[in-house]
């Protein structure tokens, strides 16, 4: 008796589709995968969209903690040996498509299939080396500088595709909260950021790579000739931002 091969597992194909233990589901923008204090019993697999995690304290302020884009996974503290609670609330910042897999379907799928633990391993640890560098970000680098860094990864430079980017509407609100800083701040580096000609918005923020020497090289290279004599220099402008921090 011939044995017949088991076909190999598509972990793609496990994605993209609906199935025994998972389903997609269509979220307008603001709406929310699941808040802080529901019962953590599914992971999501965003197929498509911009979305975002944030935490609110007891004394109720809100941060917002990190950006998913289509790739990421959501929720997977529900993984936990011990099912809990959700302790932070994802939602949509466009329009999502996402595949909402039950935490039992997910736990079995991660046992059994060894290309697709590999991928989610290699989610949770790239997730983690972001973790490390928004800590680093927060703890070493300017506000005005931090904000250089979420335009950039909100553009997704680094990744294929166009060398400038218009980045998902996002309001002052929410940088703010991303970076610790206040919106009356955002503003004034975001109006700076537009005079440098680093990034462009006229109801939609577009981001041009030379935003990119602030972060790696702290360089705010003067953009607009017409710039009046007794205006302040980048220089000087920078060292005045400075000592608003």
């Amino acid at each position: 008796m011939v044995e017949l091969e088991k076909p190999g597992f598509d972990a793609a194909a496990f994605l993209a589709s609906a199935g025994l233990g998972r389903r997609i589901v269509q979220l307008a923008p603001k709406e929310t995968f699941f808040s802080q204090g529901d019962p953590a019993d599914s992971v999501f697999y965003l197929q498509r969209g911009r979305a975002k995690v944030t935490v609110v304290s007891s004394a109720g302020k809100e941060a917002t903690i990190t950006l998913l884009a289509a790739g990421d996974f959501v929720g997977e503290g529900a993984l936990a040996a011990v099912p809990g609670l959700r302790l932070s609330t994802a939602s949509t910042i466009t329009a999502c498509t996402a595949l909402k897999i039950k935490r039992e379907e997910m736990i079995r799928v991660m046992h059994e299939e060894h290309n697709f633990s590999d991928l989610f391993l290699k989610f949770l640890l790239e997730r983690s080396m972001r973790i490390q560098a928004d800590l680093v970000d927060q703890l070493f680098n300017s506000s005005e500088k931090r904000l250089a860094r979420i335009l950039l990864l909100m553009a997704e430079f680094g990744q294929p595709g166009e060398p400038e980017q218009y980045i998902p509407k996002i309001s002052q609100e929410t940088l703010a909260e991303m970076i610790g800083t206040t919106r009356s701040r955002v503003s004034f580096f975001m109006n700076r950021f537009r005079q440098l000609g680093f990034i462009e918005y006229n109801g939609r923020i577009k981001v041009h790579k030379s935003l990119l020497n602030v972060v790696l090289h702290d360089q705010f290279i003067e953009r607009n000739p017409e710039r009046s004599p007794g205006s302040a220099s980048p220089r000087s402008a920078s060292k005045a931002a400075s000592r608003m921090r």
